[in-house]
């Protein structure tokens, strides 16, 4: 069988090069291989340290090169370049493999016996918009933890000012009727308040001006639309829609956004006959991970997880009492005073440290204090930093900028990455799970939480480093123990010493 085979080989090249960087390797690779031999879906779960360091993927590797047929192997730039200049050369020539290898945009040909390496984004494009997908050959996906998102982006449907351009080449007779409601539009939506993310959620007479101005245009002149007004208007009508309008204040100019609410109908059809093998890059706090199965419509599959070495990956966590809680005018002074113990431990002045601070104003105002003690140290949200530095940056900036900046010896986190409903994007979703009557904390904004935590902290795992969190809800609310349990293994501490530096004696 191919699992026997690809133990064999995977284990007799593993001893030549010292033994394993990863306990389980054989048995993602006899686990692979069985799904591939079985045209199973299979979702394996991989803990954030493994998968930062990028050990596990010479696991399923070793299984897609030794399977005899094709194999669609999805995975972000990043990973590809990673496969490409370093696991598929190693393994090949260690195992002495010719199989095939490219890097494509489309499935090469009928012929293609070899590993096609496509991203999640052309590979979406394929799937969801190309008539005839490519169903028969199974398809590995490194990186689904996020799939949901990606789809939810792919799916958004823009309109631009040559869109609206457009209109009034199509209807000239009713140009002074679309500049009219164009007006109109542009006036009712720069009436709502600034925010940080430069967008605000459609409203109900904002949709419907849309909606009646195609229904004015295609009734008085007789002919259709253009096919993205059509669209979006489409979906303006449908109750699981997100429609939003991003502003440039500056111009005065806006794009009009509509995208699903819930990506799970479109994403089902993907996953009917065939053989699928999710690899998630995140854990799931449940083993069978069946909420984010839900949200992917993946019902049926067979699902394992691997944890966090207790052993090799355990944090020392900094979590002080008595932190006042972020929403109060207390938080701030204290937050300021546990960042400058932190920053004053012994070696922190010989390696990067990096601050998490998403809001806005809190960011701006560390930023000064933090600059007026420690100088050009200081950084916000740059990659040219270097030992010794600290760096001040938001959560996006970090989890995209991660793997090209120095290895932190020090993680702040100021507050938990819960999406704020500030962003009206982020409270159109939240609206929508109250209509359906659902819980969204629990749905929607814990998971996103855990998520990104898990991948934020992934760097200080190897070597262990210190993760100082100050958001005392975590002690305090009923979640706090699943944010605990994404954090694990760690070992805690509620005050700083010079001893902090060292690795941690236990993991919880």
């Amino acid at each position: 069988m191919i699992e026997v085979e690809v133990h064999q080989q995977l284990r007799a090249w593993l001893r030549e090069q010292g033994g394993d960087t990863w306990p389980h390797h054989l048995t993602v690779a006899r686990l692979v291989a069985r799904a591939l031999r079985l045209q199973r879906k299979t979702l394996l779960q991989i803990s954030s340290a493994v998968a930062y360091q990028g050990d596990y993927r010479l696991s399923y590797l070793a299984s897609l090169l030794l399977w005899p047929g094709p194999i669609l192997l999805v995975a972000p730039p990043d990973v590809q370049q990673a496969l490409c200049h370093r696991e598929l050369p190693q393994l090949r020539e260690g195992l002495g493999l010719t199989k095939p290898v490219c890097t494509t945009t489309t499935w090469p040909h009928a012929d293609f016996t070899g590993i096609a390496i496509i991203s999640p984004q052309d590979w979406l494009q394929q799937e969801l918009h190309s008539p005839h997908p490519v169903s028969s050959i199974p398809v590995v996906i490194d990186g689904v933890e996020d799939l949901e998102s990606l789809t939810r982006k792919h799916l958004t449907h823009t309109l631009t000012a040559a869109d609206w351009e457009a209109l009034t080449w199509l209807y000239p007779s009713q140009v002074e009727t679309i500049r009219d409601i164009r007006a109109t539009l542009t006036y009712t939506l720069f009436q709502h308040p600034p925010n940080p993310y430069g967008c605000v959620v459609l409203a109900e007479p904002e949709r419907h001006l849309a909606i009646q101005l195609i229904a004015q245009l295609q009734t008085q002149s007789g002919q259709s639309c253009p096919t993205g007004w059509q669209q979006f208007v489409e979906r303006l009508e449908h109750p699981d829609t997100l429609t939003w309008a991003n502003l440039d204040r500056q111009q005065g100019s806006f794009t009009l956004n509509s995208a699903p609410t819930n990506v799970a109908p479109f994403l089902k059809p993907l996953w009917d006959n065939r053989t699928i093998i999710l690899l998630s890059r995140v854990l799931d706090l449940d083993p069978q991970a069946e909420l984010f199965r839900l949200r992917l419509a993946l019902t049926e599959a067979t699902t394992v997880q691997f944890a966090t070495d207790r052993h090799n990956d355990a944090l020392t966590l900094y979590l002080p009492d008595g932190i006042p809680m972020p929403n109060t005018p207390e938080f701030a002074p204290a937050l300021l005073g546990q960042l400058h113990r932190v920053l004053i431990v012994e070696g922190a002045t010989e390696t990067f440290s990096v601050l998490i601070i998403d809001d806005l104003p809190l960011k701006t105002r560390v930023a000064v204090q933090l600059a007026a003690e420690f100088g050009s140290r200081v950084k916000v949200e740059r990659t040219d930093c270097e030992p010794g530095d600290v760096l001040i940056t938001g959560w996006d900036f970090w989890l995209r900028h991660q793997c090209s900046l120095p290895h932190p010896q020090r993680l702040v986190i100021a507050t938990l990455p819960f999406p704020s409903l500030e962003n009206p994007i982020v409270a159109g979703r939240v609206a929508y799970y109250k209509q359906q009557r659902q819980d969204w904390f629990r749905l929607y904004l814990l998971p996103e939480a855990l998520q990104i935590l898990q991948k934020a902290i992934a760097p200080l795992r190897r070597p262990p480093g210190l993760i100082a969190l100050f958001d005392s809800r975590v002690l305090h609310r009923s979640y706090g123990q699943q944010v605990l349990s994404a954090l694990s293994p760690y070992a805690r501490l509620t005050y700083l010493d010079d001893s902090t530096l060292m690795p941690p004696p236990c993991s919880v």
